[in-house]
Formats: structure tokens, sequence, C-alpha cells
């Protein structure tokens, strides 16, 4: 029994059997408001290469009605099964099926999700298609090489919108009839309806002219703040079709914010979808904006690379989360008129960091993984197919040269324009353009997993001159289970030399400071380094060409230990702070030591980004790295420095509201407790903090979590915030609350019901896992094994990722809850899927286990 799986050796057959031609569909959704099931008609055109074969198309759906094969009915009940319509006896050439179900709304964030806003009870609808899930809309060949043209037909609510893949019509009688799509692959098709608010505008260039659209619901339309939107996307236009050489390939592009939407957004061509929180309702830091025109961007890449040229199969879904990313960040980086030149620091301190976690975790995978089918692909939007795959494009960039790159892109974009390709069409492109043999590069790169370790090793004479410079490369073994081998890589890195500047005290790159060459094999020496002065700090992989771990020498650290906070640039600062940081999560640095070098530097860091970042990975290390018998200590230390901080920010900042929020996370005494308490009742102030909509819950959700909040008080903040991110808000502080009763009402509502939709879901498991409420949480370690086979079983993709990941005992950090998870993952025989999830939190216990140590020792 296939169930809801593919695999690809079905699609292969599939893909070679059939070609699609178009597809009709006709969707009721007049019900809407009221839910439940909705009538789908879809015809689809197809041609065959093999007269008498048997096939099958994909469908999710309570009821299937009529199937009709080239005019002949079949009996649906005999031919339905699972998640396949069986089609037997298909005709050589042409053939035209019909199917008509009653498909379902959801409130998983998969399908069509349906939503009602509290703040006007209108239902909302939005399609999330990726992986397979075009499915549970219409029958489709659910797969990305069979691409057709799309046409929808909807019926509307009076009153309503309705957003599609091509341009909106006008509707008769609430019926929006749309123009065919372009060929594209049904995981990008995308309806958006209810009664949305929408901005609209164009993009005009040498006689290009492109409608663009924002829509929100309109109890968020105040703090839509569409001139920045449009901003980003304009210069996303110029950057893009500069250096792709390829106009917009749609006819319009519309950017939709949708409610409790599970992922930052999704590329569905010429209406992407983006989750509705980037509608900032309360003060957020800069560097909200700039993960925010990331995703804006990143989106916007994908309509040249994903959905003008899409991948095969999901095997190379890295290449297309790899390019949007690269490229996303590269166009922040260079596009004139940027806000955010600087977002490679960005990448450096946030998403590689993500990367090296994942690629030390027992299912590390090469970049091109294995996907043998849904399945496997379901668990792999993760840190090695996003962020260690655009480190590995930008050190390509750096390994071909920048134009070089942009040239194959072009050249690879006309070839395949509305096609589906392989990653070998790109190398080869790209080979073309640059010279370079990247069979070889590819091999050492994109097939083999883990990371290497790149060290200097220097050599001076008595005044301090350098005799000798070379780079030591290590590949570590892979962590136990991961499959491979350890591998040494050719890395094209840039060494940087860094003084202090003596009139500014800043740690600067001389003029002739920065050296670039290739790296290979175990030790490559570096001869133009000899008989110069030894700088203050050399950092190898400066300007974070490749992806590697860097450590510092002993010299260079013990300086940077001291001045890191000095760098005058932003991104040798980011790189630094990345290595003390992947350090103490190896226990090479105690927890203890960690915490003393952020104190001691994050006072001078500017950067907004990397201060956020610190925030959270201090918060991480102290709960979970630190000996347990010093921890209350080192929280002690941490959350009087967030005080401190917070005090002596300039009023109004960005960094006054970060260290305001880092405070909130960790306030513990009793004067701590009080002040919140009394900041949100404006009965004390912090000079130019503005304790609004969202900082007063997260001040409500600490006092929830320490027991001076209940449900009178969690109420009452709600009636001032009666909104679905209130509701949410509610849920957190509600499960937070440190009592049995708490915790088994949260429970139940996750585990034993399934009637949470996606987003308060998650608000729950937020809330229930308190670091602080250890043993409170204890009992539930053998309640989640209890219940994990059955409730993977039972749910939706997402949603039971949410409960495997979220409520599996990270914070019981001990050897029981390692041997309890091996006896589980010994009995249950969970599919791969699960096995996978369940393994990584494993690897979080046991990393969080050693890290422990290391502290303790450093006593």
């Amino acid at each position: 029994m296939p169930g809801t799986n593919l695999t690809r050796e079905e699609a292969q057959q599939r893909a070679k059997l059939l070609t699609v031609d178009s597809y009709e569909i006709d969707l009721d959704l007049s019900g809407a408001q009221e839910g439940g099931t909705y009538r789908s008609v879809t015809t689809v055109r197809f041609d065959v290469a093999e007269g008498g074969a048997a096939s099958f198309i994909d469908l999710i759906a309570p009821a299937v009605h009529e199937v009709t094969l080239n005019g002949d009915a079949l009996d649906a009940a005999e031919i339905f099964q699972d998640s396949r319509i069986a089609l037997p006896g298909l005709l050589q050439g042409r053939n035209i099926l019909r199917v008509v179900a009653d498909c379902a709304y959801t409130n998983t964030g998969e399908g069509l999700h349906r939503f009602v806003d509290p703040v006007d009870d209108q239902a909302y609808l939005y399609t999330q298609f990726e992986v397979p899930d075009a499915r549970r809309v219409f029958a489709s060949f659910e797969q990305p090489d069979l691409k057709a043209t799309f046409q929808f037909t909807v019926k509307a609510p009076e009153g309503w919108t309705v957003v599609s893949n091509s341009p909106t019509p006008e509707p008769q009688d609430s019926v929006w009839v749309f123009e065919p799509t372009p060929r594209i692959s049904t995981y990008i098709t995308a309806l958006i309806v209810g009664p949305y608010h929408s901005v609209h505008s164009v993009y005009e260039k040498d006689g290009q002219s492109v409608p663009l659209g924002i829509y929100c619901r309109p109890s968020l339309a105040e703090f839509l703040d569409a001139d920045a939107i449009f901003e980003v996307t304009r210069q996303g236009f110029d950057w893009f079709q500069e250096k792709f050489d390829h106009t917009y390939p749609f006819a319009k592009y519309d950017q939709l914010f949708v409610p409790e939407f599970n992922a930052g957004a999704m590329e569905n061509a010429g209406a992407v979808t983006i989750r509705d929180q980037y509608v900032f309702r309360s003060k957020v830091t800069d560097a909200a904006y700039e993960v925010r025109a990331e995703t804006i961007l990143h989106e916007l890449a994908h309509m040249w690379f994903g959905d003008l040229v899409t991948m095969e199969w999901w095997n190379d879904l890295w290449l297309n989360e790899s390019f949007a990313t690269y490229t996303s960040i590269a166009c922040q980086a260079h596009a004139p008129g940027s806000r955010w030149p600087h977002s490679w620091t960005t990448f450096a301190n946030s998403m590689k960091t993500w990367a090296y976690r994942q690629d030390q975790l027992p299912s590390t995978h090469p970049i091109m993984a294995e996907i043998n089918d849904l399945d496997d692909v379901l668990v792999n939007f993760d840190g090695i197919t996003y962020a260690k795959g655009a480190s590995v494009l930008k050190q390509l960039v750096a390994y071909v040269g920048m134009d070089e790159f942009f040239r194959g892109v072009q050249a690879y974009f006309k070839r395949h324009a509305f096609g589906n390709t392989r990653l070998s069409d790109l190398l080869g492109a790209l080979e073309e353009t640059s010279g370079r043999d990247l069979k070889t590069w590819s091999k050492k790169w994109l097939e083999t997993a883990g990371i290497n370790v790149l060290r200097p090793e220097i050599e001076t004479d008595a005044d301090g001159v350098v005799t000798s410079f070379a780079v030591r490369q290590e590949a570590p073994a892979l962590p136990a289970g991961a499959k491979g081998e350890p591998t040494l890589r050719p890395h094209r890195i840039a060494i940087g030399l860094y003084d202090l500047d003596a009139a500014g005290g800043k740690l600067v790159r001389a003029e002739d400071g920065r050296i670039e060459l290739d790296v290979d094999g175990e030790l490559t020496a570096v001869p133009q380094l000899a008989g110069r002065r030894r700088p203050a700090v050399v950092l190898l992989n400066d300007d974070d060409l490749s992806y590697a771990k860097v450590r510092l020498d002993e010299q260079s650290l013990a300086f940077v230990t001291e001045h890191l906070g000095d760098f005058a640039s932003s991104l040798p600062r980011a790189l630094c702070w990345a290595s003390a940081w992947d350090m103490t999560r190896d226990g090479e640095l105690a927890t203890r030591d960690y915490l003393s070098l952020v104190l001691s530097g994050i006072g001078k860091e500017s950067d907004i980004g990397v201060v956020q970042s610190l925030h959270r990975q201090v918060k991480l290390a102290l709960d979970l790295y630190a000996d347990p018998a010093a921890r209350d200590a080192l929280l002690t230390r941490w959350t009087d420095a967030t005080l401190a901080h917070l005090r002596a920010a300039e009023a109004g900042s960005d960094h006054q509201l970060a260290w305001a929020r880092a405070f909130a996370a960790t306030a513990r005494t009793p004067e701590q407790l009080d002040l919140l308490n009394a900041l949100l009742e404006g009965s004390q102030t912090v000079e130019g903090l503005a304790v609004d909509t969202e900082l007063r819950w997260a001040f409500v959700e600490r006092l929830a979590a320490v027991g001076r909040f209940d449900e009178a008080e969690i109420a009452g903040e709600y009636e001032r915030d009666r909104t679905a991110a209130g509701e949410r808000h509610a849920a957190t502080a509600r499960a937070a609350r440190p009592t049995e009763e708490a915790k088994a009402e949260a429970w139940a509502s996750v585990v034993d019901s399934d009637k949470l939709p996606n987003a308060v879901q998650e608000a729950v498991i937020a809330g229930f896992v308190q670091t602080d409420q250890r043993e409170l949480l204890a009992p539930y370690t053998d309640r989640y094994f209890e219940v994990l086979k059955a409730t993977w079983d039972s749910r939706s993709h997402e949603m039971a990722q949410q409960i495997a990941v979220g409520l599996y005992p990270s914070i019981q950090v001990d050897e029981e809850t390692l041997r309890r998870t091996d006896a589980w993952l010994t009995a249950a025989g969970p599919n791969a899927a699960l096995r996978r999830l369940v393994s990584e939190s494993r690897a979080g216990v046991e990393r969080s286990l050693r890290a422990q140590t290391a502290d303790a020792a450093a006593k």
C-alpha cells in the first residue's frame, strides 16, 4: 500500500510514459466561510507513449464521485485507494481524464488552508502545495517534471478576492475564470481566496511593465508598509534581470501575506505567499526588516530558478533553495541603494551557523542528497539544503569568478526555459563560461558530507617576522551513524591580516593584508606571508568565501578574546563570534568562558543582527551546555548584564529593544520580575522603550512561566489583543505556567486532540517546554515515547513534525534520555523520516552532555 508516498522510481516510470498538456480545474469555494469540504472538478489532457499501459494520478480527498477516462466512466470505489486513482488501459497519444471529488479545507498549512480571523470573523484561504499537496485540492500528476498549463475557475463568496498564478480577472456572478498559466509544475500553482486587503503598483523599466500586488488581511492593513516592500521588490527585479539576462517570466507579481503559514514563504509562480508575521504589528529591529527583505528576494529569485527552470526530481531541491538563498543575499550586498550591504555578515552569523549545526548531526548528508521518495524530501528542508548549499555556491562563485558564474546562469536559463533540469545542466554551463573542470569540485563538495577545519600554522623569528606560514586542513570523522567518509576539499579562501589602528583603536586590515588562494590537501604553504611582520590577528577564510570551521592560532585567539568588539568591519567580527560559538558547541570553549567573551565584547557590537544572535546563543548555552551546578550563577550573571545593557542603551534604539527582549527571556529574581510587571502596568518606564503589543506579550509569557501570572492575567492581556497573534501568545502563556494542571492541559490539546490549527499547536508547544521547569516536565519523557509512533502515523507531516521535534525531551540532558531514546528507536520501528528527526534530537542531548562536562572541567 503506497499510503501518501511516491517513490522516485515510480515518478521516473510515469515521466517516461506520460507528457502532460493541460489542466482545467473548477473549484466551488462558495461555502468556504462555513468550512468542511468543497467540490473539485479536474480535467487533464495528457499524451501516453505506450497504448494499453496503466498509470495513476494523485488525489487526497474525502470522496471521489466521478472518474471519466476518454469518455468511459470508471468505478471510483474500485480505482481510488490511499492517495491514487488508477488509470488502466491508456490510449497511445492523447488521453482526457475528468475527476469529480469532494476535497477538504485544512488547518495544517497543507493543501487549501482555511483560517478565520477573530477580528472580523471572516475566512481566509490560501494553498500550500510544496512538496506533494496540490493533490489535496485537485487530481494531479504530483511530480515536478510533469509540467503543464493550469486553468483555474473558482466560485467564491460574494465580495471576496481570488488570486492565482495568472492575472486576476473580473468575476462574473462570483465566478473567477483565470487564463491558463505557462507550463509550470504542480507544486507552484496557487490560489489565495478571501476578503483580503490589497495595494497595487507596477514595475516599469525599458518598456517592460509588470503589475505588482501586495495582499494581507484587513486586520493587518494598518501595519502594512507596502512602500518598503515594493522598494525591495523593485531592487530585486532590477538586479536579477540584469544578472540573469532574462526578463521576469510571468504576467504579474503578487506577494500575499497569509495567516498560519508553516514556512517563511513559498515561490508560487507570480503569486508568492509569505507568513503574515512579516507584517510587523509592533516595533522590530532592523534585523527583522533585513530578514524579511531576504525572504522577499529569495522568492523572487525562484521565479527564474525553480519556476522558469525546475528540478527534475527532489534530489536537486538543494540547488533550487541554495541558488535562491545565495542570489538573494548577493542582491542585498550588491544592488544599488540596498539598505543591507552587510548582508554577508548576517549570512555568516545566522545561515552558516545553521549549516554547521546540521552538518554535525547523525543525519548529515551530502548537499546532493539521495531522495528516494516523498518521505525523504519532506524532512530535507534543512540547514544543508538551504544554508550549506548556499555557502558552497558562494565558494563556487569564488572558485569560478562572479562574472563567469552569472554568464553560465544566463546560458542555463536560455537553454532550459520552462523545462526541467539536473545539476549537471548547470555545472556544464558553468564549465563552459569559466573554463574550470567542475567534476572533481562537484564530487568533493556536493557528493560528500561533513565539515573541514582550517587552522593556520605560523612560525616567526625573535623579531616577530613570519618565517613560514601554512594552512592545515582537517576532515574530522563524521558523526556516529552518518554515511560516508571524511573528505578533504579544495577551498578558495582569503587570509586577512589585522592590527590595531593606533589612532582609532580599531582592528583593521592593512591595504596589503588580504591574500586570496586555493587551499587543497592536508597542508597548503603560503609563501607570500614569509618575511612579513606577524600581525595581531590572522583570520583564515576572511570574507567568508568558503564553508569550513576556522580556528585561530593561539596568539590571534588571545588577542581576539580581548578585542573581539574592536574589529572595524562587521564580517570579521561575525566570523570570530561564529568560531567562538562553534568551539562552545564542540566543548572546546567552556560555556562560562563563552559567556565572559560575549559580555566583554557585545557592548561594542554595532550589528543588531549579531547582537540578537548572541542573545539567543548565550541563553541556549546557559540552558543546555552549562555545568548544572554552575547554571544558576551563570544565568544570574547574564540576566544582570541584560538589565544593565537595557538601562544603558540609547533610548528608542534597536539595541534597547533587543536588550529588553533578552531581559524578558531570562528575568528571574523577585526584583527583576517586579520590574517586568511594572513595565507592563506603566508604573515604571525605561526612557525610549515602547512597551507595545508584542513586547507586552514577551513580558506576559515570562511572568506566566515563573508563576506570577495565571489565567486571569493572560485572559486580560488577550482582551487587549483579540487577534490571531494574541490567540497564539495567550496559548503560549497558558502552556508555560509552572503547574501540573497547565502542563496536562497543554499536552492534551496537542497530543490527545488533533483539533488545533498548525500555528496554535506550535505556540502551545513553545510554551510547554520551559528550560527552568525540568522537574515538572520530567514525567513527559515516557509519555512522549509512548505516543510518538501513533501520533506520527495519524497526523499530517507538518503537524507530526512539530510534535516529534518540539516535544522531544531535549532539556532532560542526562544519560537516561539517551537510553530511553535508543530503546524506542530499537523497539518502535519508525520510518526513515521519523527515525531521522528523533536521532537528530538525541544528538542534541549528547552534545549538551559533552559541553556540560567541558564546562564543569573549567572550574
